[in-house]
């Protein structure tokens, strides 16, 4: 009996693990979306990317990974202000679906890009917490586990005090009810949406490079963004506190399934508690109800 306690409790802190990274890719779709109401389907290309930045910096050029985490972070978040400045910008105006294949065409194009620089193959690199493992009764945790359900709650926690108690992040609320009310009460919501385009790249580059010591640099890294739509879905279009929420629910669903289900219900049951999401309690668990249909 205990022992099975103990796999139960094993498997809920791996299952929490994965989830945290979800949470973090839904998280930074939600403010990304909040700002231009466009869904960047790049970004998990850009998950994909800043772990293969973090690659070159610290197997390639042996930077620290002190050194080499906040310059991916600063560099990616840098990019995603240049992306949103100046290419998102010029469709202003222009229905949603625009910005869907645009998106969906930058994606394909970091790919590709990312593909010629460093090549096809998978690898990996080296943490602080790389083979290290606490006991907590009678469960071994990963420490790398421990620190990115930490760091989850950490971000999740700071983006909801800047959307809720700072200026900026009123006006984050303001442009995402109404842009031209927002801009004649004096926003500037194209630098406003510039900057949180850059926060959606740095939690981004956060989410590669503690994703990619799990799941390996591999070019394939960016289909953690279906697992992250999944969790966007489940936790409440638009609501942050649910990204977090839905990411780390698909992360028990995936990770207790991969056990007590047949083989291959693992890599399904994220999109099967999508689909029932959908057609039970479409605005999910903390979504608004009158939440709008993307």
């Amino acid at each position: 009996m205990e022992a099975s306690l103990a796999q139960i409790a094993q498997l809920a802190a791996q299952g929490l693990a994965s989830g945290a990274i979800y949470g973090l890719v839904a998280l930074g779709l939600v403010l990304g979306y909040k700002a231009t109401e466009v869904m960047n389907f790049a970004h998990g290309d850009i998950v994909m990317l800043s772990a293969f930045i973090g690659w070159g910096l610290i197997s390639s050029l042996g930077a620290p990974f002190w050194t080499a985490l906040p310059a991916v972070v600063a560099l990616v978040a840098l990019f995603c202000y240049g992306l949103e400045a100046g290419i998102m910008r010029r469709i202003v105006g222009q229905p949603q679906f625009a910005g869907v294949m645009l998106t969906i065409g930058i994606g394909f194009m970091i790919r590709g890009a990312v593909s010629m620089s460093f090549g096809p193959e998978s690898r990996s690199y080296p943490t602080p917490w790389t083979g290290a493992s606490t006991r907590v009764g009678g469960m071994v945790l990963s420490d790398l586990s421990l620190v990115i359900v930490g760091a989850a709650m950490l971000v999740t926690l700071l983006i909801y005090l800047f959307l809720r108690r700072t200026t900026l992040g009123i006006a984050v609320h303001a442009a995402a009810q109404n842009q031209l009310a927002a801009y004649l009460c004096g926003v500037r919501v194209k630098r406003l949406n510039s900057l949180v385009w850059a926060l959606s790249g740095a939690i981004a580059a956060l989410c590669g490079i503690l994703l990619a010591p799990i799941s390996l640099v591999d070019l394939t890294l960016w289909t953690v963004m279906l697992k992250a739509l999944a969790a966007l879905v489940l936790g409440g279009f638009g609501s942050a506190p649910g990204a977090i929420a839905g990411g780390l629910l698909i992360g028990l669903v995936e990770q207790f399934s991969g056990v007590y289900l047949p083989d291959g219900s693992k890599d399904v049951m994220a999109y099967l508690v999508l689909i029932v999401v959908l057609v039970l309690r479409p605005r999910g668990l903390f979504g608004e109800t009158h939440g709008r249909r993307v």
